[in-house]
């Protein structure tokens, strides 16, 4: 058993569904501080979130990752219990957590350990910093931690963030922002009624239908392609329609629509919601309220040392020229890059995250360690 496959299992068994750390982050105290990582605990609410460091000099080189995971589901549909982690036939590690991204979080610390262990008076700064609320509502993980560093001026100057960016091939993909999230949810009021007497009702899904169907059809934008990289179009998707009683012969006093926005660059959480206004303004809705919430606006990292560090890791490891994009869904890394931090994401392949039998290949798990160790050694020494 290689020392990341043995890690990776540790993590996999304590089961930190979010936002519960369930230990992991003290299991990797444990680990770094002989080392001479030096731990700080910032909670928030009931989270726990860890900064590990090692040195206290330029430039600082951070991973960011989270502990928590995601419910199993339904745990009699596994091929084995989801926190029991076990090798399959195909030579995948499975277990909840696998891809989503304990193996990643095992693959940064074991990278870490081989670096200092090997320069014990490296230059520069060497971190981890992980919360256990990433997966869930993240209102006291990296959201909260970000600004009180930045308020102690202790940020680093280069992040990297290990979500399962990679696709078809371990290394084919590294995230250089992420695309802006937004949920809103309309809500039309009408007038429930029997549907025989059409004359004394008020139904809200008519009036909503035309609305939908602009939505359907609207173009937001052609996305952004420039020096610094691209992002695909602005998307607004429905994710949920809501009405009626479930009775077949009662209009519905309400209807629900609730909307999930992917937006880049040409847009903020302000401009779009002024778009959003002025087509329902467009459309006869009667009466009606907009709820907005805003995950994250986007974000894209300019290429520097972090970029061209981790561009050369991956080539020389795996021989990989990995796409650079801002695809998938909203990271952490939302929160640190307004902030003045270069941050770029690579991590495990993203196939089974969030599924039952969630799993990884022992050998990526492997090859992100000697990508991770690769990373760190040519950060700070780049000749």
């Amino acid at each position: 058993m290689t020392a990341t496959l043995d890690l990776t299992r540790a993590l996999i068994e304590r089961p930190s569904l979010t936002p519960e750390d369930a230990g992991c982050q003290q299991l990797l105290v444990t680990r770094l501080e002989p080392l001479g990582f030096h731990a700080r605990w910032l909670p928030f609410g009931p989270v726990s979130n860890l900064l590990l460091t090692h040195g206290d000099a330029a430039p600082s080189l951070w991973f960011l990752g989270h502990t928590d995971v995601v419910p199993p589901g339904p745990e009699d549909s596994w091929s084995s219990p989801p926190f029991a982690p076990t090798v399959n036939a195909e030579g995948e590690l499975v277990g909840r957590g696998a891809s989503d991204m304990k193996g990643a979080v095992a693959a940064m610390v074991v990278a870490m350990e081989r670096f200092v262990q090997a320069h014990p008076q490296h230059r520069g700064q060497l971190g981890l910093l992980l919360t256990s609320d990433e997966e869930g509502v993240a209102l006291d993980g990296i959201r909260k931690v970000a600004p009180q560093l930045a308020s102690e001026q202790a940020l680093p100057d280069s992040c990297l963030v290990g979500e399962p960016s990679s696709g078809a091939r371990r290394g084919d993909t590294v995230r250089i922002g992420r695309r802006g999230s937004i949920v809103a949810r309309l809500t039309v009021h009408g007038v429930q009624g029997h549907t025989a007497f059409p004359h004394t009702i008020d139904n809200p899904v008519h009036r909503l239908a035309p609305l939908l169907a602009t939505l359907a059809a609207h173009e937001w934008d052609k996305g952004v392609d420039d020096a610094d990289g691209s992002f695909p179009p602005t998307s607004c998707q429905v994710a949920n329609l809501n009405a009626g009683t479930g009775a077949s012969n009662v209009t519905p006093e309400t209807a629900t629509l609730t909307l999930s926005f992917r937006y880049n660059t040409n847009w903020n959480a302000q401009s779009l919601r002024a778009a959003l206004e002025a087509l329902i303004a467009s459309h006869d809705l009667g009466r009606h309220t907009l709820d907005w919430h805003v995950s994250g606006e986007p974000f894209r990292s300019p290429a520097g040392p972090l970029r061209a560090a981790l561009l050369g890791a991956v080539h020389e490891v795996l021989g990989e020229a990995p796409e650079q994009n801002t695809a998938g869904g909203t990271s952490d890394g939302r929160f640190l890059a307004p902030l003045g931090v270069e941050v770029v994401e690579l991590g495990l392949r993203n196939a089974t995250i969030h599924q039952i039998d969630e799993r990884v290949d022992l050998n990526d798990l492997e090859q992100l360690t000697n990508v991770y160790e690769a990373l760190i050694r040519r950060f700070f020494d780049p000749a």
